[in-house]
């Protein structure tokens, strides 16, 4: 397993991860009709991220014999002053508990840790598994929630949080 700094080159792969996730994780919270029809993740938004990417804004891919099978984005929190966030982190599917999630988020919070003593991510509240991936390695619900509608649908976010120590 290879972890790298994504390029603008990953981004159909990265699109194409993210969307295979939505598609397994979410079919119990947004219709499956509109998971099914694809073409809801756009390339060219995260081409347009990877080439420029905001201030502060790392996106990392993991490739399997040379196949990019998931990634992690993180940066400075959205909505938390001098905290920084973990803004995604996806796995194809077909690596689901095979480690992949594992080696990205360790390197996704090596990033933050570089930069933040404090770090949040967003996580769907009815996504159990995600929810474990992040209990087990160390993030906390604190409460905050969110809810932003897509499909007709509004589905409640939780925000976790996480204290690197030294």
């Amino acid at each position: 397993m290879l972890v790298r700094a994504a390029t603008g080159a990953d981004a159909e792969r990265i699109a194409r991860v993210q969307e295979r996730g939505w598609q397994a994780a979410y079919r119990h919270v947004f219709p499956a009709k509109e998971l099914d029809r694809g073409g809801f993740i756009e390339a060219s938004r995260w081409r347009d991220r990877l080439d420029h990417p905001p201030p502060g804004w790392t996106t990392f891919v993991a490739e399997r014999d040379g196949t990019v099978v998931g990634f992690a984005s993180v940066g400075p929190s959205r909505d938390a002053r001098g905290l920084g966030e973990l803004y995604a982190i996806y796995v194809d599917p077909d690596e689901w508990s095979t480690g992949t999630g594992r080696v990205l988020i360790e390197r996704a919070e090596e990033q933050l840790r570089g930069e933040y003593e404090e770090v949040t991510l967003w996580v769907l509240e009815q996504n159990p598994r995600a929810r474990r991936f992040y209990e087990r390695a160390g993030w906390a619900a604190d409460g905050k929630r969110k809810a932003e509608a897509r499909w007709g649908v509004r589905a409640p976010e939780v925000r976790y949080r996480k204290r690197f120590t030294s």
